[in-house]
């Protein structure tokens, strides 16, 4: 009963948010997030079914981190699992007086930035941001994740799955931070979700 009575809360407050415009958070300039993702590997994980797929933990994540975008999704195959990609960033990624020299966008289920001048060194940019797939454990996380919106700070954990559907199709999270380019996003399936700040 009281996990109902959340979800509602939790219902009525995606509205009152969807009724806001939803322009970008300004915190101001300075690192807002000091530490990058925590991750362990999980040796030998089950596989479990969530919503006609069958996942398997690959890595155990937790993280704090600056939402710099967001992009919503519903054609693709994807998106019977992730409705939302979250592009966020960490330690010098999470600097409003850096991210402001920087263009960001996503679509297609990527992530992208561009820099007339770099304000810190590419490998900085790369290493401290990432795209990630969000997998919603259940109703409450979706709730939470409708929430959320580009300049806030969350705090997320999950685990790092592979995802398969019954029909052969496979979709594989990047296990490292220091990848770029076609297969370097995150696959995360949420546990948990808060927003820090505002």
């Amino acid at each position: 009963m009281m996990m109902r009575n959340l979800l509602f809360l939790v219902l009525i407050a995606v509205f009152v948010w969807q009724c806001q415009a939803a322009e970008t958070i300004t915190l101001g300039p300075g690192v807002m997030v000091e530490q990058s993702p925590e991750q362990t590997t999980i040796r030998k994980a089950d596989t479990f079914e969530h919503d006609d797929y069958l996942l398997t933990p690959l890595a155990d994540i937790n993280l704090d981190a600056k939402v710099l975008s967001r992009e919503d999704y519903m054609l693709d195959r994807e998106s019977d699992l992730s409705p939302t990609d979250l592009a966020l960033g960490w330690q010098q990624m999470s600097d409003e007086a850096i991210l402001e020299q920087i263009d960001i966008s996503q679509s297609g289920r990527w992530y992208r930035w561009r820099v007339k001048n770099f304000p810190i060194p590419r490998r900085a940019i790369e290493t401290q941001s990432a795209n990630m797939h969000m997998v919603p454990a259940d109703d409450l996380v979706a709730a939470m994740l409708e929430l959320v919106r580009p300049g806030q700070i969350i705090s997320l954990r999950g685990q790092l799955i592979r995802a398969e559907g019954y029909d052969g199709w496979r979709w594989q999270s990047s296990l490292t931070r220091q990848d770029t380019g076609a297969s370097a996003c995150e696959l995360v399936y949420v546990t948990a979700i808060d927003i820090l700040r505002p």
